[in-house]
């Protein structure tokens, strides 16, 4: 089987002096496609030189680029075409991750409030998808999107992780859902099980959000206790049992969602 990993953290360091490796071991596993996350101006452009550097062929790594709401505070009068020309990238395949965080509240609730603001102003400008993050602020993310929805392409809540209110609501206003290993956490992800069978064909993405949040029914554990894109297959695993489908299927329509939501190419072979 094949998967795409729509949201990787490659340039987290963690990750430094092992890139190379991960992405031989993430091709050996079967993930053909990654998209490495930006979360702030700096890390936007590490993300963008990565896939530059690691994937000669243009089809295997991708971008996105974005102010995550733990930096709203760094954004300044120059942020909004800094951001503008990163997006203009061809790697770059959508906004974010932006969003709202009122959980760990790094960022003035105002402030963030705003940098979403203007960065769902970008991408209805350039016509590109939306990677989103959320945290204790499902209501007030979905009154902002009310006033851009309509004007953007597409929208992902990545990482979802909530109840089924938000997951419905989140779906009424036609986003996409991003499942990470949360799921297979049996002391905070249970609750997901029987949600993710109310997501439909079509708008479900499956990733990894490495280095975090190793699937906790990996077996055996990797030593170093960091996700990789290569144990996507777990989430896989899991996602297909409480969906009622065959792993196989489960990959061919999540792929075919990233592959319409990011418009990457089709697969090739990837060289030895």
């Amino acid at each position: 089987m094949q998967l795409i990993d729509i949201g990787v953290n490659l340039t987290h360091p963690s990750f430094a002096g092992q890139r190379e490796a991960l992405l031989e071991r993430a091709y050996a596993a079967g993930i053909q496609q990654m998209l490495l996350t930006g979360t702030s101006l700096s890390e936007s452009q590490h993300a963008l030189t990565l896939c530059q550097q690691l994937d000669d062929s243009a089809e295997h790594l991708f971008s996105t680029a974005g102010i995550h709401p733990h930096d709203a505070s760094s954004w300044n009068n120059d942020s909004y075409a800094e951001l503008k020309g990163l997006l203009a990238e061809p790697r770059v395949r959508a906004v974010g991750e932006c969003g709202l965080d009122f959980n760990r509240d790094f960022s003035p609730r105002p402030q963030q409030e705003k940098v979403l603001e203007q960065q769902l102003a970008l991408a209805v400008e350039l016509q590109l998808p939306v990677f989103l993050h959320e945290r204790d602020a499902d209501e007030r993310l979905l009154a902002i999107l009310r006033h851009f929805r309509d004007q953007l392409p597409a929208a992902v809540v990545h990482c979802f992780t909530g109840e089924k209110r938000a997951l419905f609501n989140y779906l009424d206003m036609d986003l996409h859902i991003g499942i990470t290993g949360w799921i297979c956490d049996e002391r905070r992800g249970s609750h997901l099980h029987p949600l993710v069978k109310e997501i439909p064909r079509g708008r479900l993405m499956l990733e990894s959000d490495a280095p975090f949040l190793l699937p906790r029914s990996l077996r055996p554990k990797p030593k170093s206790g960091r996700n990789e894109p290569a144990y996507l297959f777990e989430v896989l695993r899991e996602v297909a049992l409480h969906r009622g489908e065959t792993e196989q299927d489960l990959a061919a329509h999540s792929n075919a969602s990233a592959q319409d939501f990011f418009k990457l190419p089709m697969f090739k072979a990837i060289a030895e």
